[in-house]
């Protein structure tokens, strides 16, 4: 091969790259279907395999009877007077109406928008706002979010309103609120919707699907926004089916028996919707809620941490569970280890990527050594492009240099929604979205994330990285976890700052954590303030927020 390529069917055994910029060439050709015509595929190949499994909700469903309650939703939406480009807000808990609607809605051409479970009134009003949703799927409550009080909250108007006629001065798109487990005044039972959908709309949604094009807009994911106010990501058919496709290939979903993937990853996550939802349909996966005899299990790190502090995690029967997927932010090698040799979960693959591109980018494959999975992030997906740059001046680095990670490719949102001036900032003219990390590449085209190019912190001119320092910090028998942030400094400009969990019921000084550094890493990178902290200020999606300690 040219100096460039990298074949990307099985992980890359010849050095090819020579610079830092790969191109993951795949023997198999980008899908070119919409979600509706998957899920019929998914439906033909295997019509009475249990398709999704919610034990808490008593919920079974085989790929037949999913496909059935699809067609009967889709055309309930159509029957309550939602078309094709319309957005519909799904907010709440993982429960089998997120999948029915996640299907039902790219079915009738209406765009799903993902609205995080945890928001608040004025966050929800927020994002119902910016995208101008017709309608909002929702419980009645769930834990202490109680969803219909705060929807009477914004639009005091629903009490009194007819169903699918709501006219609200702070909602004016709003017009329908869809509850799932109740009636309530104003608003429509899941029921009234599925009744609603009557032989006229079957044929209506039938006749819809020669207009609706695998380059259409299907779902928008709220970005978390560390900083600043949530962007809409915007997705197509194409981002998502594609991404689900590859992905599943790289985990092995093509080829193996009896795939049951446990899924306590949130759906309005990108990684849940994608990973999990839309696997179902491209390779005919069984999706559970509990790792009850699952195969596979998808978690971010902050939950396989728990999982493997639980004092009785022995008690539980993992041993049906040979492999697992962990993305959603970096992981801590220490914490990959545990998870091989604590949870046996041989095959853990670890993910990249951001909800911007569908959401993976690059993927390890479930054989890679530990080094590999303890250190990178995997190789190149396939069909996508990605570059290291120097941030100053957007040339690419030489490999193994550090530099923000770019990438093009059929992944590449469409845009943020409603925001033409956010989309130019982060996607280039010449299509490459700009994804705000810093990381390294190999000559195989693995990827070393070492954190945001935010977070770097300046110090006397030296470029630190938090992430480095937080690994080394991990490898401390006390420390359970650490985070590294910049504080403002008069001499050096920014200082390092670490603030350290321990493991439950050890002390630990701050100048055992320095004298931990020295001889160990350079000394400008060892933390000139140790605080020991219990707790994190965690961003609405478990991400830490690091600027909240300055």
């Amino acid at each position: 091969p040219d100096g460039n390529g990298i074949h990307v069917d099985s992980p890359p055994i010849i050095p090819a790259l020579t610079t830092s910029y790969a191109h993951g060439t795949s023997s198999t050709s980008l899908r070119h279907t919409t979600i509706g015509e998957a899920l019929l595929k998914a439906v033909e190949r295997s019509p009475d395999t249990e398709a999704v499994v919610f034990l808490q909700d008593g919920v079974r469903k085989t790929f037949a009877q999913l496909q059935q309650d699809v067609d009967q939703a889709a055309a309930g939406l159509l029957a309550i007077g939602l078309q094709k480009g319309d957005r519909l807000g799904m907010w709440g808990p993982n429960t089998y109406e997120w999948i029915l609607f996640q299907f039902a809605t790219a079915k009738a051409g209406i765009i799903l928008v993902s609205v995080n479970p945890a928001y608040q009134p004025q966050e929800v009003e927020f994002a119902l706002r910016k995208v101008g949703c017709k309608a909002i799927v929702c419980l009645t409550q769930f834990k202490t979010q109680k969803y219909c009080d705060m929807l009477r909250q914004i639009c005091p108007e629903i009490e009194t309103s007819t169903p699918g006629d709501i006219r609200s001065a702070r909602l004016p798109d709003l017009r329908s609120v869809i509850v799932i487990d109740s009636r309530q005044p104003g608003m429509f039972h899941l029921e009234d919707v599925m009744q609603a959908g009557s032989s006229q709309y079957i044929q209506q949604l039938q006749d819809l699907q020669k207009k609706i094009s695998f380059d259409d807009p299907i779902n928008i994911q709220f970005t978390s926004g560390t900083t600043g106010v949530p962007k809409g990501a915007t997705l197509s058919h194409h981002n998502i089916i594609n991404n689900a496709y590859f992905v599943g290939s790289r985990m092995g979903y093509t080829w193996r028996p009896d795939l049951r993937i446990c899924l306590p990853v949130p759906m309005y996550h990108c990684f849940g919707s994608v990973g999990g939802g839309m696997c179902i349909a491209m390779h005919s996966v069984n999706l559970s809620i509990s790792p009850h005899r699952c195969t596979y299990i998808y978690g971010t790190p902050t939950m396989y941490v728990d999982w493997i502090n639980q004092p009785d995690l022995a008690k539980y029967d993992l041993s049906s569970v040979h492999s697992g997927i962990m993305a959603g932010s970096p992981c801590p090698p220490e914490v990959v280890k545990k998870v091989i040799t604590m949870m046996g979960v041989k095959e853990i693959t670890i993910g990249y990527g951001t909800t911007e591109n569908s959401p993976v980018t690059f993927c390890g494959s479930p054989s890679d050594n530990l080094d590999r999975k303890c250190d990178t992030v995997g190789y190149i997906m396939d069909h996508i492009e990605a570059k290291i740059v120097n941030p100053s001046t957007g040339e690419i680095v030489p490999l193994g240099m550090l530099g923000e990670v770019m990438i093009r490719g059929y992944c590449v949102m469409l845009e943020y929604w409603g925001d033409e001036a956010k989309t130019r900032e982060c996607i280039t003219k010449e299509g490459w979205y700009k994804t705000g990390d810093i990381g390294s590449m190999d000559a195989h085209s693995y990827l070393r994330i070492e954190g945001r190019i935010k977070d770097m912190i300046i110090r006397g001119g030296e470029n630190i990285y938090p992430a480095e320092i937080e690994q080394f910090l991990h490898t401390h028998p006390k420390i359970k976890e650490a985070q590294v942030v910049g504080v403002a400094d008069p001499r050096m400009g920014e200082e390092v700052c670490a603030c350290i969990k321990l493991v439950d019921g050890k002390d630990c000084t701050e100048e055992e954590i320095k004298a931990y550094c020295k001889g160990q890493i350079a000394h400008f990178k060892i933390p000139r303030y140790v605080l020991f902290v219990t707790s994190y200020p965690l961003t609405i999606t478990g991400k830490v927020r690091a600027h909240i300690f300055l």
